[in-house]
C-alpha cells in the first residue's frame, strides 16, 4: 500500500495527485493507494481519498505503507523515519499557490542531501523517482541530531519561515475587506439619507448590500474557503448570513441608543457601530464560519 499525504494546509495540492493518477494508470504504481487529502478537493477511481485522520488512523496508515508519498511538512517526514519508511517528498510551491512561499523546497533538500528521502523537483520525474524507491534504502533516523533539532526549530518553531506579512495575512485582508465592507455599508446608508429614507429601512438595506458584499471577499480573499459542495456551500452561506444576522441586531440596537436614546450624530454612530460588527464578525468567520480543520491531524 502506497500512503499520500497532504496534511492540513489550506491551499489545494491536487497537483499532486494528478501526477500519481497518471503513474497508477501507466502501471507504475500497482499498490492500492490511501490519501489523506487535507483541504484538497480531488476525485479520482484509482485511489481512496479520506480528508483527515485521527493520530492512531494516522500512525496505521504509516506503518502499513511500503512507501510514502508526502508534501514537504516536517511533522509527516519525521513520523515516517521513525518508522524506517522510505519517503518519496515533493514539495508545495508558491507559484502554483499551494503554499504562501518555497520553504518545503528547502526542508526537503536538507533531508535528501543526508539519504532520509527522495525528494521529486518536477513531477514528470515522479515515475522515475517510483522507480528508484523500491531499491532505496534509507538512513537510519536519529532524533537527536543537532542539523535536525536546528532545522525543526527554524521551520515549525517560527512558523515555517513565513514572513510577518504571511504570519498575519488572514487578519491584514480582513481588516482590508472589512474596511471596504463598511464603506459600502456607510455609503449606501449615506446615499439613501439623502433620498429621505427612514433611518431603520434604510440601515437594513445597507446591511443586506454589505453581507452580500462581505460573503464573497470572505470567502474568496481572506478565509480562502475551498467548498464547493452544495450541501456544505448552503450551511457556510446559512452559517454566515446567521452570524451577520446576529451582528446586524448588534448594529440595530447599537443605532437606537446612540440615535433615538442619547440623540447622537446619525452618522457618527453608523462608524462607531460598524467597528463594533467588524470585530463580532471576524470572531465568528474565524472559529465558526470557514474553520474547517478543528480537530484535524497536523501533518
Amino acid at each position: 500500500m502506497v500512503f499520500v499525504v497532504l496534511g492540513t494546509n489550506d491551499k489545494d495540492f491536487s497537483r499532486l495527485l494528478k501526477a500519481i493518477d497518471s503513474e497508477i494508470e501507466k502501471g507504475m504504481i500497482q499498490e492500492d493507494v490511501v490519501v489523506q487529502s487535507g483541504k484538497t478537493k480531488y476525485k479520482s477511481n484509482h485511489m481512496k481519498l479520506i480528508d483527515f485522520l485521527s493520530i492512531d488512523e494516522f500512525n496505521q496508515y504509516i506503518e502499513q505503507a511500503d512507501y510514502i508519498i508526502t508534501h514537504g511538512g516536517v511533522g509527516t517526514i519525521l513520523d515516517s523515519l521513525k518508522k524506517n519508511k522510505k519517503i518519496i517528498a515533493v514539495p508545495r510551491l508558491k507559484k502554483y499557490k499551494e503554499h504562501v512561499n518555497d520553504h518545503q523546497i528547502q526542508i526537503i533538500t536538507e533531508f535528501e542531501k543526508d539519504g532520509y528521502l527522495l525528494g521529486v523537483d518536477d513531477l514528470n520525474e515522479l515515475g522515475t523517482v517510483i522507480q528508484k524507491i523500491k531499491k532505496f534504502k534509507p538512513k537510519k533516523f536519529h532524533s537527536n541530531q543537532k542539523k535536525f533539532i536546528q532545522l525543526i526549530d527554524n521551520y515549525i518553531k517560527k512558523d515555517n519561515h513565513t514572513s510577518w506579512y504571511n504570519q498575519y495575512r488572514e487578519m491584514i485582508n480582513y481588516l482590508v475587506f472589512g474596511g471596504l465592507t463598511t464603506v459600502v455599508n456607510i455609503v449606501s446608508f449615506f446615499l439613501m439619507d439623502l433620498m429621505g429614507i427612514n433611518t431603520y429601512v434604510n440601515n437594513t438595506i445597507a446591511w443586506i448590500l454589505s453581507v452580500v458584499f462581505a460573503y464573497v471577499t470572505n470567502k474568496v480573499f481572506v478565509f480562502e474557503s475551498k467548498t464547493t459542495n452544495r450541501k456544505e456551500l448552503t450551511k457556510e452561506i446559512s452559517s454566515f448570513f446567521a452570524a451577520r444576522l446576529f451582528s446586524y441586531v448588534v448594529d440595530m440596537v447599537g443605532m437606537y441608543l446612540f440615535v433615538s436614546v442619547m440623540m447622537a450624530n446619525k452618522m457618527i454612530a453608523k462608524v462607531i457601530m460598524n467597528v463594533v460588527v467588524i470585530v463580532i464578525n471576524y470572531i465568528f468567520s474565524k472559529l465558526f464560519i470557514f474553520n474547517q480543520d478543528k480537530n484535524a491531524k497536523k501533518g
